[in-house]
């Protein structure tokens, strides 16, 4: 049986969906009660109280662990999540880190995530950790304005990142989980391509069949925007990124090919699929 956390979120579902028509026995878990595959067993669990996970990682062989921002506060305790996992006789994780503990290592959320990348290194078990960059469903933060408006607000139309599908960490999650390829494997996952925000704009265009206007924003205006949905340090962390993309951090990686033995998804693909989102 394979746990996973964060089940129902841009990466969960996918993977979820991905497992379940591989056969495999599921337990999804989610902080609120949520519709999963038919076989697949749902459990709410708060991730910051470890002990709860003990029901579902009963009898697990492996766990895919995706963490909340909320668990890099002070007194989070990430870690006692790996114990637990060995306590329960679990064989094998798969942790979703970030780019970010290779490319910008001192900002505290990261500094706290490669804290965590040593414990699952340490901890005996198989491992496999995922470092994906900027994901391709941040575009959903227009989505209202789109629809709207058909217009795209954002900072830094003209600089850009190689942004990934999550249904591609999805897929590459689920090979880890499967496949003992890849016990020990440390993939750092990005798109094929560096888009620019007004790139994305003019994507999501094509999808809808309707023109889609670029505003750019200054950096203030898109702080004030962003920090209504997550501190303030993490904002300007983000807008440090997308403003001034270090060399690493507009690399196109090649691991999803590695894995996957395909390209990564194009975001104009992404945006193809979920084009409903901004009718």
């Amino acid at each position: 049986m394979i746990v996973l956390t964060g089940a129902t979120g841009n990466i969960g579902r996918p993977l979820t969906q991905a497992l379940a028509e591989a056969g495999r026995e599921v337990t999804a878990v989610s902080r609120r009660p949520a519709a999963v595959p038919n076989g697949v067993r749902h459990l709410a669990a708060d991730l910051a109280e470890p002990a709860g996970l003990r029901p579902a990682l009963a009898g697990a062989e492996a766990l895919f662990l995706l963490l909340s921002g909320d668990l890099h506060a002070a007194g989070a305790s990430p870690a006692d999540i790996i114990g637990e996992a060995v306590a329960s006789g679990v064989r094998r994780v798969v942790l979703l880190s970030t780019l970010g503990v290779v490319t910008r290592p001192f900002g505290s959320t990261r500094i706290a995530m490669r804290a965590l990348e040593d414990t699952v290194r340490e901890s005996g078990l198989e491992w496999a950790i995922l470092r994906p960059g900027g994901f391709a469903s941040n575009a959903l933060w227009w989505a209202e304005s789109v629809r709207t408006q058909r217009q795209v607000a954002a900072p830094f139309g003209d600089t850009g990142v190689p942004i990934i599908d999550p249904a591609d960490i999805a897929a590459v999650a689920a090979a880890c989980l499967l496949d003992d390829r890849h016990n020990g494997g440390v993939y750092e996952l990005t798109g094929p391509e560096v888009i620019t925000p007004r790139g994305q704009a003019a994507a999501i265009a094509a999808a809808l069949g309707s023109p889609v206007r670029f505003h750019e924003l200054s950096r203030d205006e898109a702080k004030a925007a962003m920090a209504r949905s997550m501190p303030a340090e993490l904002a300007d962390d983000t807008l440090d990124i997308l403003g001034s993309p270090n060399p690493a951090e507009v690399r196109v990686s090649p691991d999803v090919q590695r894995v996957l033995g395909r390209d990564p998804r194009p975001f104009a693909d992404w945006a193809a699929r979920n084009v409903a989102a901004f009718r």
